[in-house]
């Protein structure tokens, strides 16, 4: 089991960023895949970015070049950076983590709210 905490959420102008944070305890060494998803008001929840087995990185096509995921050297905290923030990344964001004998876990969720 792994447990996953968020922060760095709020409410930023169009254009702003806001840096959120995830906090991963329990089973960690188990975890191969974290990184963030999304889910916007009647719409499914989205990949935003992950890192992946073997460090390597993937992002939703609609954050590249604005939102940059990192984590520290321990990979038990991920970053994810976000820059020139729009209306539509108005969203609660998980943080998600998986392994190959781990379940898939996610965090409770923080609110991201831009406004126009």
């Amino acid at each position: 089991q792994v447990q996953l905490v968020e922060s760095g959420g709020g409410l930023v102008q169009s254009g702003g960023s806001l840096r959120l944070s995830c906090v991963a305890s329990g089973s960690i060494f188990s975890i191969v895949n974290m990184g963030w998803y999304r889910q916007a008001p009647g719409k499914e929840r989205e990949l935003v970015a992950i890192f992946t087995s073997g460090g390597s990185t993937n992002y939703a096509d609609s954050v590249k070049g604005r939102f940059t995921i990192s984590r520290d050297n321990a990979k038990t905290t991920v970053y994810l950076q976000m820059n020139s923030l729009k209306p539509e990344d108005t969203a609660v964001y998980y943080c998600y983590a998986d392994g190959s004998r781990l379940p898939s876990s996610w965090g409770q969720g923080t609110q991201v709210t831009v406004s126009s």
